[in-house]
C-alpha cells in the first residue's frame, strides 16, 4: 500500500477527529466552564484518547476517572469542565466513532460505479481505517459487550449501518450479473468476520509476517472466488 494512500486517510481522520471535537465543544458552550475553543478541543482529544487508551488495557468498567486524570495529565477538577462522568466520555467517544464511520467511509467509495470494484475498494478502506483508527474499532468490538444498555444503541447502529453498506453493493453486483450468490446474509457475515478479524489479531498476523496488504489481497481474493461467476 503506497505509504501517500496510507498518509492521506490518516489526515482526514485528523481532520475529523478536530472537527468532532469543535463540534461538541460548540454544542455545549453555553454550559461549559471552558471558554477558549482551541483549548478545548485540545483538551476533547486528549481525553478521548486516553479513555481509548485505558480501555484497551484495562476495559472500560475498570476504568477510573482518576486513571483519565493520571493518563491525560488533567487534573480531576479540570476534567469535570469537560464530562459529568464515565457514561458521558463513552457516549461522546461513540458518537464520534459514528460520525467518523459513516461520513468517512462512504467517501472512499462514492466515485465507484462498478459493484466489483465499489465492493473491494470498501474492503481495502475499512481495513485501511481500522489499522490507522485501530483504538476506536477496538472499542466499538471489544467493550460495546461489556457496555450497559443504554450506551449499547450506537455501536449497535453503526454495526447495522456498515452491514447494509455492503449488502447494497453486494445486491447491485447481483442485479448486473458480476457475481452470483444464495445467502446475502451469509455473505456479509463472511465479509464481517474477516474485516473484524484484522482488528482484533492484526499485530499476531503481524508476527506471522502477514502485513495489512498481503490481507487486504487475501480477503478480496477469498470473497472474490466466492461471489463471482466462473468465468
Amino acid at each position: 500500500m503506497a505509504s501517500e494512500k496510507l498518509q492521506s486517510f490518516q489526515n482526514e481522520i485528523d481532520i475529523s477527529i478536530e472537527n468532532s471535537c469543535r463540534q461538541l465543544y460548540r454544542n455545549n458552550r453555553n454550559i461549559l466552564k471552558i471558554k477558549n475553543e482551541e483549548l478545548a478541543v485540545k483538551n476533547y482529544k486528549i481525553l478521548a484518547f486516553a479513555t481509548l487508551k485505558l480501555c484497551t488495557g484495562k476495559g472500560f468498567q475498570a476504568m477510573s476517572i482518576r486513571d483519565l486524570s493520571r493518563e491525560s495529565g488533567l487534573s480531576l477538577g479540570a476534567l469535570y469542565y469537560y464530562f459529568s462522568g464515565k457514561d458521558e466520555i463513552i457516549k461522546i467517544i461513540h458518537e464520534h466513532g459514528q460520525h467518523f464511520i459513516q461520513e468517512f467511509f462512504p467517501k472512499k467509495i462514492s466515485d465507484v460505479e462498478n459493484p466489483r470494484e465499489k465492493l473491494y475498494k470498501a474492503i481495502e478502506a475499512y481495513i485501511i481505517l481500522s489499522e490507522l483508527s485501530s483504538d476506536i474499532f477496538l472499542f466499538f468490538l471489544m467493550e460495546t459487550k461489556n457496555l450497559p444498555a443504554e450506551l449499547k444503541r450506537i455501536p449497535t447502529q453503526v454495526e447495522i449501518w456498515v452491514e447494509n453498506l455492503f449488502k447494497e453493493i453486494l445486491n447491485d453486483g447481483k442485479k448486473a450479473g458480476i457475481f452470483s450468490f444464495d445467502n446475502i446474509d451469509l455473505i456479509c457475515a463472511a465479509i464481517k468476520a474477516l474485516l473484524h478479524d484484522w482488528c482484533i489479531k492484526r499485530e499476531i498476523y503481524k508476527q506471522k509476517k502477514i502485513n495489512m496488504e498481503k490481507y487486504i489481497s487475501f480477503v478480496i481474493s477469498m470473497i472474490g472466488s466466492y461471489i463471482e461467476p466462473c468465468k
